[in-house]
């Protein structure tokens, strides 16, 4: 369907006729003579100014037409696509930490830090949330909010593979994560409110301590997942080696996860963190609803464009003119007398 988003765009049409005939007119003032050896070229003047005001005022009025017509914002409305009302508010907290630099974990194959296997299966998970609304929180000394609870899933999944360790320092606050989400979810009224906190370490820094965050996420009804990350071992040349050791406090994420409602689990590779995103899944399942959008098109650059060629048009066609007319006036010179 076509419609105009701003209609009375089109009061503005009689502008131009209000301000000709309500301006006052510019004071004549008296031609100097100019004496000319015949008359012929000004024979027929005034059907000459007539044709001429004419093919002046139709492309201004084409033009004009056109820049009202594109401010009254012309768009395409496609066909309604049901969308999900409802669905879950689902935050992830990242550990960025300097102990996720361990090279632990292994993704098809390959040795790699812990960060790089969470961004590897974070991103799956991410792409699956259709009708979720996700946000971001990075921290390490502090948490920080990288992504506010948003419908754009590509966003999300951006600015989570533009993280680096080490970003916001080389601690672990827990208790801050935990903390900025709950402030987050208390600006939504209606929600569905859940946290995935994903670290490998305890808590070390940060304003709050993680039994002070506990206090308030149960307070405010927000259901945390605590993922402990980190293995033992490390593979090197097919061997099992030590490595930097999966150092989190397991009791203090397992107390914030039975307090909240959630659940801890322990991500010791690529296919243990699968699984626990699998049965999130299960654990907190979306309510679809049935509300309906419908695609708008802008399709206001087309009148706009037509008017910026016009007028493209008209100054090559007044440049074309004023050089045809320099052109006889130096023939008409070379031809005249002397003296006249």
């Amino acid at each position: 369907m076509f419609e105009f988003s701003f209609p009375w765009a089109f009061v503005l049409l009689p502008l131009p006729l209000l301000v000709y005939f309500l301006l006052p007119e510019k004071e004549e003032k008296e031609n100097t003579a100019l004496r000319v050896p015949n008359t012929h070229a000004f024979l027929g003047n005034n059907t000459a100014v007539d044709a001429k005001n004419f093919s002046t005022l139709l492309p201004l009025t084409l033009m004009w037409l056109l820049v009202v017509t594109a401010s009254a914002r012309p768009q395409w409305l496609g066909e309604p696509i049901a969308i999900p009302t409802e669905g879950r508010d689902l935050m992830v907290a990242v550990d960025l930490s300097g102990s996720m630099k361990a090279r632990d974990m292994e993704v098809r194959g390959q040795l790699v830090d812990r960060l790089s296997m969470i961004k590897f299966v974070l991103g799956d998970f991410i792409s699956r949330r259709v009708g979720d609304r996700l946000g971001l929180i990075l921290f390490a000394d502090t948490a920080y909010l990288q992504a506010p609870l948003t419908y754009d899933r590509t966003t999300v999944e951006t600015l989570l593979n533009e993280s680096l360790i080490g970003l916001v320092g080389d601690n672990t606050a827990v208790g801050d994560a935990i903390g900025l989400a709950v402030k987050r979810f208390r600006l939504r009224d209606e929600s569905n409110r859940v946290l995935i906190l994903l670290t490998d370490g305890r808590n070390t820094a940060g304003n709050i301590t993680p039994e002070q965050a506990l206090t308030l996420a149960v307070e405010n009804q927000v259901t945390i997942y605590t993922i402990g990350v980190g293995s033992n071992q490390r593979s090197m040349f097919g061997f099992s080696m030590p490595s930097a050791g999966a150092d989190f406090d397991e009791a203090s994420l397992r107390n914030i996860a039975e307090q909240t409602g959630g659940q801890f689990f322990k991500a010791q590779d690529t296919q243990s963190l699968v699984q626990i995103y699998q049965r999130l899944d299960l654990l907190e399942p979306v309510e679809a609803g049935n509300e309906k959008m419908r695609p708008q098109q802008a399709l206001y650059f087309w009148p706009l464009g037509m008017a910026l060629l016009m007028s493209i048009l008209m100054a090559c066609y007044r440049i074309i003119q004023a050089s045809r007319l320099r052109r006889l006036s130096q023939a008409e010179e070379r031809n005249l007398p002397g003296d006249l």
